[in-house]
């Protein structure tokens, strides 16, 4: 039976864990120089983009070359997602031609109509709702960093976004404590926050950032106004206004504390210059391991 990545409260802690666990032998046995060739020699990866991408698009195909297969990029003019074809034929006919499908689009019920008419496994490389992939690199990066993730707060600055609702199921299924403090009508969506409170998990929407970070293990932050809200740019400016990571507000957080945000940043915005380049930033340490927990994924379902 098939396994798709849709969404991180689709798969258990346990499978999780078996992820991050095979992201970290991964990374330490490509820096010793072992090849993982073998793992996925002549398997293809179609790749579907509605949107722009930088991290996506290199960790997902220089993921695919590590392991031996091959990644193919379906960009926004090459299949025209719901406009020349239907995701369901595209879905359908995909299956036939590869091995796993990677999608990053807008709407996240193309991501599920992926997954319901693909018979090989779907993973979400970013919708407007979810982003598990930034959450399972994000999860490495703090694993790495704090050798604990069970017990941790993570305060999150700014927009209930995409990036927002991926940590808040990711934290439900580790034990982290997540606090998010955004201004009033840009909080997260409210079935994510009660599908995480329903497991246990210790979820805090506050409205002030110092509030946020006070005792914080992560500080985190994306930028205000995400690919698609361009035409609210200038309102969210204003809306955000003192939702900024600052080295003032990382002194609120615990000695040590992190520092990340998914990229790309809008420095003078959601973080200064300074507080992304602070001793405990994380940020470039994150991007990295999207390649590393990606490539797990791709194992664990394309093998």
């Amino acid at each position: 039976m098939k396994r798709d990545l849709v969404s991180l409260a689709d798969w258990s802690a346990e499978e999780i864990w078996e992820a991050l666990d095979l992201a970290a032998h991964l990374k330490r046995e490509l820096r010793s120089g072992i090849s993982h060739e073998h793992v996925l020699r002549g398997k293809t990866l179609g790749m579907i983009f509605q949107k722009p991408s930088l991290r996506t698009r290199v960790s997902f195909e220089v993921g695919m070359t590590q392991l031996g297969g091959h990644a193919l990029y379906l960009g926004p003019d090459d299949i025209r997602l719901g406009e020349r074809e239907t995701v369901e034929d595209i879905a359908i006919v995909l299956s036939r031609y590869v091995d796993g499908i990677m999608a990053r689009v807008f709407e996240h019920e193309i991501v599920e109509e992926l997954a319901r008419y693909a018979t090989v496994p779907v993973i979400n490389g970013l919708s407007d709702l979810l982003h598990p992939c930034q959450a399972l690199g994000d999860m490495l990066t703090i694993w790495e960093k704090k050798r604990v993730l069970s017990g941790l707060t993570l305060a999150f600055i700014g927009d209930g976004n995409n990036v927002a609702h991926s940590l808040i199921e990711a934290s439900a299924k580790l034990g982290l404590r997540f606090r998010i403090a955004c201004p009033a009508g840009h909080e997260p969506k409210l079935e994510i926050v009660d599908a995480a409170r329903a497991l246990g998990a210790e979820v805090e929407i506050l409205h002030d950032p110092k509030q946020a970070a006070r005792g914080a293990d992560v500080l985190y932050t994306d930028v205000w106004t995400s690919m698609g809200q361009e035409k609210s740019a200038e309102e969210r400016r204003h809306a955000f206004h003192g939702f900024t990571i600052d080295l003032n507000l990382l002194e609120t957080a615990n000695p040590g504390a992190l520092v990340m945000h998914c990229l790309p940043a809008h420095y003078g915005e959601e973080i200064t210059y300074e507080a992304s380049r602070a001793p405990g930033s994380a940020i470039f340490d994150q991007a990295a391991n999207r390649l590393h927990a990606q490539k797990a994924v791709l194992a664990l379902l394309l093998a």
